[in-house]
């Protein structure tokens, strides 16, 4: 490159890397290089349009489109990781779901040896990061959107997030469901502390009803910086590494653009944000990773950490799909008949209204296992804990007492979710149709609403690991779902919980008597156990591969996010959380960012 050396270089222009590369650049004296694999489509309307993210999902001009290898406990599927392939990464491509964390979650964290990442300072990394628009009135009475915590919303980040301004009935008819079950929401979700249903945000700009995301609430506003660069359809190599007395220093980058191999120096720091897929990845590429698994592929070892690409956690989700009454609007109208979609489109692009303005992610809740709050219930429990949780220490991983002591508190405390519930709109069959591939599929004829259940903190852990020195070949990715008998237990008893909501008033008045549904009863524990097999797929929402934890128990960077061994190599993105968070991500990788961006810059004060 012609450009001169850059103080940091970050590989990645996703949520993270974009967001980091943002707050550095604030210092006109910092040069700051970004190099993203993807092409900026700021102004593609795909991107932009709430609804339009299903359409993205397996378009190599949006998506990665990652599948794992095939998965024993899911009858043998391989399952598919959208993964975004643009500026702002999985921002760009996500349902736009604004969810929050959990306190215990993040105290969690903590516990296992990051100091300085507990809830309370947290917090403020999430409100710094976006910005909240309460509802209307007549939104908040509609919906019941009464929880909002004026001392925990954002209120002048970057990122827009709102509230559904239409009237949905069974957004309406969800959040009185589960006040029927006497599951009221008990607080602000982003308080830490809540279960309950209710209807959540979406980061969709509340003035132009467009996706707000890193690349246009973040980049768009300050682009023009001297100091900032950002090189799209830039593929990373490897990380140029070299040993400085007893650690490894990072000196640059080598990447391919243009059909042309190239290298590009760091004067200070090169930071890694491609994900919690192609992070390890590159990592390993670079020589930093199990020694074994490097010299089989030919690479130079620089620091051996078996620690790089283990550890992945995900969600898994499904549900059942249940035809409505004659006369309940839902999304399907859209993909059966194009006159309608056509209409949409024309009401989207001239008022800002109608079908096109939501992702159609608004209704979520938290829950415990139900089964478990009774007594007999809570003995079950004991009995499933007691045989299947080890009573002493993982060799290969000896901070999987930590976790595991950490999901036993979850599941025995009636005041935390171990699942999430959502509502969606249109028929989702899982089990025959991966929702990736919905909007390119036929249509039912009937209209229907699908009822999702996702595991929250699942006991299962798999790994990413490269299966070549190719920078351009795909990692292998085996997240060994439901491997853990426990997750089979505790997510089949949630699923169950699924015909309970359809059961219950008002929910129950839009479902169809004796109507069509996506799967029989799945009120038997051992039919909801078949029917997650045979339909779970992932959530999108992989994390962990480079856990932030002291090495010796499993960790990969440290509490300032360096990776082990090496004096100026940081990991910033989803791979370094050591628990995955409740619930979506996007907002946890949001506030890893802005805290990054602060512990980078007082770095960089320190040492001039």
């Amino acid at each position: 490159m012609a450009a001169p050396e850059y103080d940091y270089v970050i590989v990645g222009g996703g949520t993270a890397g974009l967001a980091v590369a943002c707050r550095l650049s604030e210092d006109p004296e910092i040069k700051v290089l970004v190099l993203e694999a993807g092409a900026n489509r700021l102004e593609d309307p795909r991107t932009k349009i709430p609804a339009a993210w299903r359409s993205l999902f397996g378009n190599p001009d949006f998506d990665w489109s990652f599948d794992s290898i095939p998965q024993t406990e899911l009858n043998g599927r391989c399952i598919g990781h959208p993964r975004g392939r643009v500026l702002g990464g999985s921002s760009a491509i996500n349902a736009q779901a604004m969810i929050a964390p959990s306190k215990a979650s993040m105290d969690a964290w903590a516990q296992m040896g990051s100091q300085g990442w507990d809830w309370e300072t947290m917090k403020t990394y999430y409100q710094k990061f976006h910005t909240l628009t309460p509802p209307s009135d007549a939104a908040k009475e509609y919906l019941g959107i009464d929880y909002i915590d004026e001392n925990v919303r954002g209120k002048s980040g970057p990122v827009q997030a709102s509230f559904s301004a239409s009237q949905n009935p069974l957004a309406k008819a969800w959040v009185d469901t589960f006040k029927t079950l006497n599951y009221k929401l008990t607080g602000d979700p982003f308080s830490g502390k809540s279960i309950g249903g209710f209807s959540n945000a979406a980061t969709i700009d509340p003035k132009t009803k467009e996706r707000s995301y890193v690349t246009s609430a973040y980049y768009a506003p300050v682009r023009d910086r001297t100091n900032l660069r950002v090189l799209t359809e830039a593929f990373v190599e490897k990380i140029l590494l070299e040993h400085v007395s007893e650690s490894v220093s990072a000196s640059g980058v080598q990447f391919t653009h243009e059909g042309k191999s190239q290298t590009v120096n760091a004067q200070r720091e090169v930071i890694l944000a491609a994900g919690a897929i192609q992070s390890p990845q590159l990592l390993e590429l670079s020589g930093i990773g199990d020694a074994a698994l490097l010299k089989s592929h030919g690479l130079q070892v620089y620091i051996d950490n078996r620690n790089v690409g283990e550890n992945l956690q995900d969600h898994l989700f499904t549900g059942v799909c249940f035809e409505v009454n004659e006369g309940v609007s839902t999304m399907d109208i859209m993909r059966r008949d194009p006159s309608v979609a056509q209409a949409a489109m024309q009401e989207y692009m001239t008022s800002r209204t109608g079908l096109l303005v939501s992702g159609s992610m608004e209704s979520f809740a938290y829950l415990p296992v139900v089964e478990f709050l009774t007594p007999d219930g809570a003995n079950v429990l004991k009995q499933l804990l007691d045989k299947y949780l080890p009573r002493t220490a993982n060799e290969s991983f000896p901070g999987e007492k930590l976790h595991h002591d950490f999901i036993r508190s979850i599941l025995e405390s009636e005041d935390e979710g171990s699942a999430s519930f959502f509502l969606s709109p249109i028929y989702a069959n899982l089990d025959t149709v991966p929702i990736e591939k919905i909007s390119r599929e036929a249509a039912p004829r009937e209209n229907y609403v699908s009822l999702m259940a996702s595991l929250l903190h699942p006991f299962s852990r798999g790994s990413v690991h490269i299966n070549s020195a190719k920078y351009d070949d795909k990692p292998t990715i085996d997240p060994q779902y439901l491997s853990h008998p426990l997750d089979l237990e505790l997510f089949g008893r949630h699923l169950q919980y699924l015909e309970t909501l359809a059961e219950s008033e008002p929910l129950a008045s839009f479902i169809k008597p004796g109507g069509k549904r996506s799967v029989g009863s799945i009120k038997d524990l051992t039919a909801a156990k078949d029917f997650l097999r045979a339909s779970a797929i992932s959530n999108w929402h992989p994390t962990s591969t480079c856990s932030m934890m002291p090495r010796e128990i499993g960790g990969v960077v440290n509490e300032l996010l360096v990776v082990h061994g090496t004096r100026n190599l940081r990991v910033v993105d989803a791979s370094i959380m050591p628990i995955i968070p409740r619930g979506n991500p996007q907002s946890t990788v949001y506030a890893v960012a802005e805290k990054a961006a602060d512990l980078i810059k007082e770095d960089h004060r320190r040492t001039n």
